[in-house]
């Protein structure tokens, strides 16, 4: 079976994910507190190190919870809930059930 390649995302990237300033996430490069490799000039960050870095801080998982992608999730991470309410993209289920059975009913 072929190893699987780690995920790697920007200085950019990592910031906006976590809530963080592309500052605090050069710091920790600086400080090797975090995993990457170099592609074409560009800090390529293994996303596995930058989920371990960003549990070890408090204030880090705090930006995390309230400007990162953390503040769409229930606060229970085990439950792995999203708190998005949308009706825009989200349809209501009551909705999407008689979709469904609209295409079953079609078929025959």
């Amino acid at each position: 079976m072929p190893q699987k390649q780690p995920i790697r995302i920007t200085i950019s990237q990592a910031a906006n994910l976590f809530g963080v300033s592309e500052k605090t996430v050069r710091r920790a490069l600086k400080n090797e507190e975090l995993h990457y490799i170099v592609v074409r000039g560009v800090y390529k960050i293994n996303f596995d190190s930058l989920l371990r870095w960003s549990q070890t801080k408090a204030k880090v998982i705090n930006k995390f919870n309230q400007e990162g992608i953390g503040q769409y999730l229930e606060p229970d991470l085990k439950t792995s809930k999203w708190k998005i309410k949308n009706r825009l993209y989200s349809p209501n289920p009551k909705f999407a059930e008689n979709i469904a059975k609209d295409d079953l009913s079609t078929d025959i």
